[in-house]
């Protein structure tokens, strides 16, 4: 059932997410497509806020927090892993895997390719300070207007 909360939780970690995407394009490799990237991790966000963070509103300030923080790090696993199909499928395009299982296991190995990238101060410190505050704000808003 759609409420404030939930709303806001929605918003607050799109922006969230698009910031991360934004602060991550300078870490990747020179030449790596980053077209449908902000986009792609600002839905993944939206999606997360509503469904993580806004189904979880009405408990603790504290609870809020670390609720908020599990949505950040679901947002960051599931960019990772469509970010990581989507580099798969582009270079089984031409032809770099000998078959499907090996392309299903690039996957993994892509992810934890691009994921050690992620091991920025700056990085971390927004998604972390925006899934905090997010939570916060998505925790005030549900006690706010229920």
């Amino acid at each position: 059932m759609p409420t404030a909360a939930k709303l806001v939780a929605a918003v607050i970690f799109a922006l969230v997410a698009a910031a991360g995407a934004i602060l991550y394009i300078p870490l990747l490799p020179d030449g790596t497509q980053t077209g449908w990237l902000i986009p792609g991790c600002a839905g993944l966000g939206l999606i997360s806020g509503w469904r993580v963070m806004g189904a979880n509103v009405g408990r603790s300030y504290a609870e809020a927090v670390a609720t908020g923080l599990r949505a950040i790090i679901t947002t960051v696993f599931f960019a990772g892993l469509l970010f990581a199909i989507y580099v798969m499928i582009m270079r089984s395009m031409h032809m770099l895997y000998k078959g499907p299982l090996e392309a299903l296991l690039a996957v993994f190995a892509i992810m934890l390719e691009y994921g050690r990238l992620m091991f920025d101060p700056t990085f971390i410190g927004v998604l972390a300070l925006g899934g905090a505050i997010g939570g916060v704000v998505a925790e005030f808003v549900g006690r706010r207007w229920p």
